[in-house]
């Protein structure tokens, strides 16, 4: 099934836990399993109005928190929301942080990344259709501005301008890793935003993400390192305010939504000629590539 927004306007899909949005506070609530060419989501949409903005939600990590981060389906993730027809995708997740400025409870804007993931599907291209999409600058700075607005307005410490570096988890790093990262320049550390950020980049989606920062992750000496405990903590003393921020941010979209570069992101980007497009990849690109496979 898919929700379509009307022309002009916005839906902004955001991907993060369940404990980002409190039924109660969504109108025309529903929710919906959809399905993707790309295999199974982490489960199903949960879609609704907020200050009369169409949002959708899934839980990254499914319900119950049941997948590590190296097996989240991403790419049926972002193809589930570009089937229900969000305009911008919200990425929001727990990060350590890797700058002293940034302490626990503080939210991070990321605006770079630096990629230390394997073995996951980057893709959604090839063998069959080569596509090379565009990434020097891998967020929209218009969400993210909002975004950063809106946090701040929400009461919380925002930091802006963030590089974020993905490691493939699911241990945390090492203490040898952690400092190696803060000499690259990274600020915080996750697991989640890569492939996600690629993928969002190639479906033509506006990506934004809010790191939550949980955490000094290992490179402070004299320190116990984090652990799984200390992180969920520090998520539930901030789920209220990532909430408040979500609204705050509703409320500050304009009532139009401009185009967006990142709208035709694949414009030029597809190296193989259309006449040897395989039919069947062809086919599993009926939502992230509508635009240029139904011309």
């Amino acid at each position: 099934m898919a929700l379509m927004h009307p022309e002009g306007g916005w839906h902004i899909g955001v991907l993060g836990g369940s404990g980002l949005y409190d039924p109660g506070a969504l109108d025309d609530v529903q929710e919906i399993a959809v399905r993707s060419a790309f295999g199974e989501p982490s489960g199903p949409v949960v879609t609704g109005t907020l200050e009369g903005v169409r949002f959708t939600f899934m839980a990254r990590h499914g319900a119950g928190h049941r997948m590590a981060p190296s097996h989240v389906n991403y790419r049926a993730n972002v193809d589930v929301m570009k089937r229900c027809g969000v305009t911008d995708l919200v990425a929001m997740s727990a990060v350590g942080s890797l700058d002293e400025a940034l302490a626990p409870g503080r939210f991070a804007v990321v605006d770079q990344f630096i990629d230390r993931t394997t073995g996951r599907e980057r893709s959604f291209f090839g063998p069959g259709i080569t596509a090379h999409v565009a990434f020097a600058d891998p967020v929209c700075p218009r969400l993210s501005g909002l975004l950063a607005g809106a946090a701040s307005d929400a009461g919380a410490g925002v930091h802006e301008g963030a590089t974020y570096v993905a490691i493939e988890g699911p241990q945390f790093s090492t203490r040898a890793e952690s400092r190696l990262y803060r000499q690259w320049g990274a600020h915080v550390i996750g697991m989640t935003a890569m492939p996600e950020a690629r993928l969002a980049r190639e479906a033509e989606l506006p990506y934004a993400l809010v790191g939550m920062v949980t955490d000094y992750d290992a490179w402070r000496d004299g320190e116990a390192a984090v652990d799984t405990a200390q992180v969920l903590e520090t998520m539930r003393g901030n789920a209220d305010l990532a909430r408040n921020a979500l609204r705050a941010f509703a409320a500050a979209l304009p009532k139009r939504r401009e185009a967006s570069p990142i709208d035709r992101a694949l414009d030029g980007a597809i190296v193989t000629p259309r006449d040897a497009w395989d039919e069947a990849s062809a086919a599993r690109l009926d939502a992230v590539a509508r635009r240029i496979v139904a011309s």
